[in-house]
């Protein structure tokens, strides 16, 4: 886990990490960055760092190919196939959290939800 949104493309042609740009690439950023700036923590741009002490991501979004290659992820293959929208957020460094923090998740996340949805 992380804590991150992530926008297409998810892969390029070498198959390495590399900045792989969308030619929807200011939209997804748009959308991303309207979900991230909710999120202090997020939109600070490293905040796994006891788990990855090297990792950053400026505003807390991701160009998901730059992040790490993932070939014929659904994000990618919605784009393409049916010109659906998607990002993909991660919302927190503990893959599965327990349970009773999960009303924390939702205090970190509500107003970033609600601004993510105005974006429609």
């Amino acid at each position: 886990g992380s804590l991150v949104v992530n926008y297409p493309f998810d892969d390029d042609e070498q198959g390495i990490a590399i900045y792989s740009k969308s030619p929807d690439d200011a939209v997804f950023q748009q959308l991303a960055l309207s979900y991230s700036k909710e999120n202090t923590k997020m939109y600070q741009g490293n905040p796994c760092k006891d788990m990855y002490p090297t990792e950053y991501f400026p505003h807390g979004i991701t160009n998901g190919a730059q992040w790490y290659n993932v070939p014929g992820g659904m994000q990618d293959w919605n784009y393409l196939n049916t010109n659906c929208f998607e990002v993909t957020i991660e919302l927190g460094c503990v893959k599965y959290p327990k349970a009773e923090e999960l009303p924390k998740y939702w205090e970190q996340n509500r107003r970033s939800l609600l601004q993510f949805m105005k974006q429609v």
